[in-house]
Parts: C-alpha cells; structure tokens; sequence
C-alpha cells in the first residue's frame, strides 16, 4: 500500500500517518476547535477531559467548492448530519481520543489522535478502532483519508480538491486495498 493509504493494523482497525505543517498546537487547534474542526470534518462542541461530551456536525457538501453530489449511498451525509461521542483519552496538544458514534461499549468504534513535534511540522498518527465489518471499514477509511486531506490543504493554505469527489474516488480505490475477511 501506498504509505498514504490506510494501513489495516488489526482486523477492526485502520490507521493513518501524516505530516503536517506546524506548529503542533495549529494541529491541535485544528482538531479541538468547533470553527477550524468545521473546514475539515465536523463542527461541534467538544469538553477536552476524559469523560466530555464530544458533538460532531457534518456538512460534508459544504466543505469544499465545486464539488459533485454525495454518492447514493451518502446521501443522507450531504446535509447536515450529527454524532456524538465521548472523550476517552486527552493529553492537550499530544493525544486525543474519543468514541465515534455512541457511547464506549455501546457498539460504537474509537478514533484516536497523536501528535509528535517533527521540527517544524508535526507528525499525525490517526487510528480508527472497533469497526464492526468490512463495509464500515471501507467507507472509515475513503473518508478518513479525504478529510485529512482536507485538514493538510488548510494547514499549508492551499485550495482543496472536492470532498465527495475524492471520498468516491478513495473509497472505490480502498474496496481494491482491503481485502475481504
């Protein structure tokens, strides 16, 4: 694979690396903060302690400009769409951690975030964990990796390419990368 793929690190789990541009608590900013989290994946409020109350509200066509429509399948993700979670690990501006979709043993997965100071750029490492089947897995990653993509065009001032564009693409690339169970 690709070291800009997703990397299948255990049967439920996948995970990305990134650099980006720094400093780490820009990264940081941008991944706590209701406005900025906005441009790149989700706004809402989120309590930075283990415990908090993480709300994430998607907007997925409203990200980028001259986009095509949400595939069929997503699109009830066009509009406005929400998720709640709980934070289950917080290290301001190093680690962050929190339940994606409900509350931690209620079936919903995990998504965890590390920093690391590279110089002037800072290394991400995003692991997503428990998901449930291939297909959740498929549709993690296409989208994982479109919205880091997004957060890195932010972080270096550059324009990005259209969300669902690239989401189709990936998720289409990632049904050829991960093999079926």
């Amino acid at each position: 694979m690709n070291a800009s793929y997703a990397k299948l690190v255990a049967a439920d789990t996948v995970r990305f690396e990134r650099i980006l541009p720094g400093p780490i608590e820009r990264v940081w900013a941008f991944l706590t903060e209701s406005g900025k989290r906005a441009r790149w994946l989700a706004a809402g409020a989120m309590e930075l302690h283990v415990g908090g109350r993480v709300e994430l509200v998607f907007r997925n066509s409203d990200l980028t400009e001259n986009d095509d429509p949400p595939p069929e399948k997503y699109a009830g993700y066009g509009a406005e769409s929400r998720m709640d979670g709980r934070i289950t690990a917080c290290e301001p501006p190093r680690l962050l951690a929190y339940t994606w979709g409900g509350e931690s043993g209620s079936g919903a997965s995990e998504v965890r975030f590390e920093l690391g100071a590279q110089g002037d750029e800072v290394r991400l490492l995003l692991t997503h964990t428990r998901l449930p089947n291939r297909e959740q897995m498929l549709s993690v990653a296409g989208g994982w990796h479109a919205h880091l993509a997004l957060l890195s065009d932010h972080l270096a001032d550059r324009n990005p390419d259209g969300f669902w564009r690239t989401h189709t693409r990936l998720e289409s690339e990632y049904e050829r990368l991960i093999p079926p169970a």
